[in-house]
């Protein structure tokens, strides 16, 4: 009986442990855990990616991207805070793979319609390419 009695105790003793270890598990917008939190955005404009001018491969053969470029059409854009901001743009393949990686920061963005930066590549094969993913500020 003591046997039990003592298993059951350490059984709620390391359950209390865990649960209170869970509870103090959280997230902010400058690391990961578990939880959820709202992250400020640069813009809460709606960003468009589009491909630079493809180049024929003879290689591949196909044609390849070197080039996204990263543009605000809204009427009124407000992204200027964006400036000076670390950004990540990856290229995807099937089953949201990533297939090449750019990395920089945002710069000469202004608050006017159509402005852009752009993320630079290597010679990507286009055909392989079923996405692309964005992050600014992180």
């Amino acid at each position: 009986m003591k046997r039990i009695l003592g298993a059951i105790a350490a059984g709620v003793v390391a359950f209390s442990g865990i649960y209170a270890l869970a509870a103090s598990l959280s997230v902010s917008s400058n690391s990961l855990g578990a939880g959820t939190s709202v992250v400020a955005s640069c813009t809460a404009d709606t960003l468009t990616a589009t491909y630079g001018t493809l180049s024929y491969s003879s290689t591949l053969p196909g044609y390849t991207v070197t080039t996204v470029v990263i543009k605000d059409n809204a009427t009124s854009p407000s992204w200027t805070t964006c400036n000076t901001l670390a950004y990540r743009v990856t290229l995807e393949t099937t089953g949201n793979a990533s297939l090449a990686e750019a990395t920089g920061t945002v710069s000469g963005v202004t608050n006017t319609t159509g402005s852009s930066f752009t993320a630079t590549f290597t010679a990507q094969s286009a055909a392989l390419i079923t996405g692309v993913a964005v992050v600014i500020g992180g």
